[in-house]
C-alpha cells in the first residue's frame, strides 16, 4: 500500500464519522465508497473496515437488510426537534423548492434565447446580406427607371384588342382541330391525307402541335414586343 493510501486509510474512521453525521441519512458501504473515493482517495476495503470499526465502537448504528448492511449516525447525539422546528424546516423546503423551479424556468428561457441567438446571422453575415440586398434593390430600381422611361407602352385599348384576337384564334384553332379529327375517323389514319392548303399547326419550340400560345405570348407577338 502506498504512503498516501495508508494515510487515507488511517484517517478513514474520522472522515466517515463526520460524513455520516453531516448527512444524517443511511448509507451502504458501497454508497459511502462511491461518494468519498474521489475526494479522499479511500479504497473500498478501507471504507468497509472503518464503518465496521465505528459500529463496534458505538459511534454509528448498523442494520442488516438481507445481505446488505446499512450504516447511519447515532440519533441519540442529536437534539430533539420540536414540531415548530419541523414546520419551519418544511416551510423552508417549500420556499427553496419554489426558488429552484423559478430558476429552472429562467434557465429554460435563457437557453431558448441563446439557441435563437446562436442560429441567427452574425454581424459580418448580416452586413454582407445587407450589401447584397442593396445591390439587388439598385438593380430593380434601374430596371423600373428604364420601364418608366419607355415611350412604347401598350394602351388598355390595344391590350384588350390583343386579348380578343387571341380568343378568336383559339376558337378557330379548336374548330379546325375537330374537323381534322372527324376526317381521320371517316377515312382512317392510314388513308387520310391532309388538304394541300391547310392551316399549319401552331407549335412550340419543341415542335409539339398540341401546344397553343399563352395570353402573354400572343400579346407580345401581336403587340410587336412593346413594353407593357
Amino acid at each position: 500500500m502506498s504512503k498516501g493510501r495508508a494515510e487515507a486509510a488511517a484517517g478513514a474512521p474520522g472522515i466517515l464519522l463526520r460524513y455520516l453525521q453531516e448527512q444524517n441519512r443511511p448509507y451502504s458501504a458501497q454508497d459511502v465508497f462511491g461518494n468519498l473515493q474521489r475526494e479522499h482517495g479511500l479504497g473500498k476495503a478501507a471504507v468497509v473496515k472503518a464503518l465496521e470499526q465505528l459500529a463496534q465502537q458505538g459511534k454509528i448504528k448498523e442494520k442488516t437488510y438481507g445481505k446488505q448492511k446499512i450504516y447511519f449516525a447515532d440519533q441519540d447525539q442529536f437534539d430533539m426537534v420540536s414540531d415548530a422546528d419541523l414546520q419551519g424546516l418544511d416551510a423552508k423546503i417549500v420556499a427553496l423548492t419554489a426558488n429552484v423551479q423559478s430558476l429552472q424556468q429562467s434557465c429554460r428561457h435563457m437557453e431558448a434565447e441563446l439557441k435563437e441567438l446562436t442560429s441567427a446571422l452574425t454581424t459580418p453575415e448580416m452586413q454582407k446580406e445587407i450589401q447584397e440586398l442593396k445591390k439587388e434593390c439598385a438593380g430593380y430600381t434601374e430596371r423600373l427607371k428604364n420601364i418608366n422611361a419607355a415611350t412604347n407602352h401598350v394602351t388598355p385599348e390595344e391590350k384588350e384588342q390583343v386579348y380578343r384576337e387571341r380568343q378568336r384564334y383559339c376558337k378557330e384553332w379548336r374548330k379546325r382541330k375537330r374537323m381534322v379529327s372527324v376526317w381521320e375517323l371517316q377515312a382512317g389514319p392510314e388513308k387520310w391525307q391532309p388538304p394541300e392548303k391547310q392551316l399549319p399547326p401552331i407549335t412550340d419550340l419543341s415542335g409539339s402541335a398540341e401546344y397553343f400560345p399563352s395570353e402573354k405570348e400572343w400579346f407580345c407577338f401581336l403587340a410587336g414586343n412593346r413594353a407593357v
